[in-house]
């Protein structure tokens, strides 16, 4: 059996059917009043490949150019696929990741080597906010009293604690989500989290001193107001937030589909240690 399909089905099982209720401002509800998030939903913007204002560029690895930068080989192949579509960026006030001087350099090095270093690529966890905004769907599994999420990419799982259990004791990929409703908004905040993940394709990183503090406010049945409060006082001179709209994927048919990446990448990660190796 799939993991994600696993770990839906326990979801499932744990929090029972909630039974939504028609609200007069459009807004689905539980039996408790609270807004009603059961879905699958996804964002539509540029965020995984810059969170900050950029212009499209060939390729999400550059080197230098007789004139002007061009593709590096890795990515030179990929042609259009592998280009940057522009975006105005989606940090709130607009501007930068408010890095301090050592943390904006090693950014920009971690973009100069994308291919090597993105742990989407090797298909690790994405970690929080970035699982979010992964061009891919989730699903929000939701009861009266518990809160969890899964996303198609890589089978990752959150669930949300609305009982807070205490601070976390490790860090995990996906870190520790304790959540609280205030009025119809869920604000969660995520701790423990591991400092291998990115915030996108641009290079853009973070310790292990991250905190991230959420907030899911529904507008109406099929959108919800998304907002993620981004604390590092190891490589950040300030908190930012970045903003965006998700979107309930309202097809019929709509939902989780496989993406077990680990299989895929296999072979990048551990083909060289192969009898035979193949060409490469």
């Amino acid at each position: 059996m799939k993991t994600t399909s696993v770990a839906l089905t326990v979801a499932l099982g744990l929090f029972g059917a909630a039974a939504p209720v028609q609200a007069q401002d459009g807004i689905p509800r539980l039996s408790n009043g609270l807004p009603d998030m059961n879905g699958i939903w996804q964002v539509l913007n540029e965020a995984n490949y810059d969170l900050e204002p950029h212009m499209a560029r060939h390729s999400m690895q550059m080197r230098p150019g007789p004139v002007n930068p061009v593709p590096a080989i890795p990515t030179l192949r990929l042609g259009a696929v592998g280009a940057v579509p522009g975006s105005l960026g989606v940090i709130v006030g607009g501007g930068r990741i408010p890095y301090n001087e050592e943390a904006r350099a090693l950014k920009e090095e971690n973009r100069a080597n994308w291919i090597d270093r993105d742990p989407e690529v090797k298909c690790y966890l994405p970690g929080v906010p970035r699982a979010t905004y992964l061009p891919m769907p989730f699903q929000i599994v939701q009861s009266e009293e518990d809160f969890f999420i899964a996303y198609q990419f890589a089978g990752a799982v959150r669930d949300i604690y609305l009982d807070d259990p205490g601070p976390s004791q490790i860090d995990s990929w996906m870190g520790w989500s304790v959540g609280s409703w205030e009025g119809d908004t869920l604000v969660v905040e995520v701790t423990g989290l591991h400092d291998g993940t990115w915030f996108d394709r641009a290079g853009s990183h973070h310790s292990n001193q991250l905190r991230v503090v959420e907030r899911y406010t529904m507008l109406g049945p099929n959108h919800i107001d998304y907002e993620a409060t981004i604390e590092d006082p190891v490589v950040l001179t300030e908190p930012f937030t970045i903003k965006m709209p998700i979107y309930r994927r309202i097809e019929e048919n709509a939902r989780l589909m496989d993406f077990r990446c680990v299989e895929f990448v296999e072979e990048l990660l551990f083909g060289e240690w192969r009898r035979e190796p193949l060409p490469r």
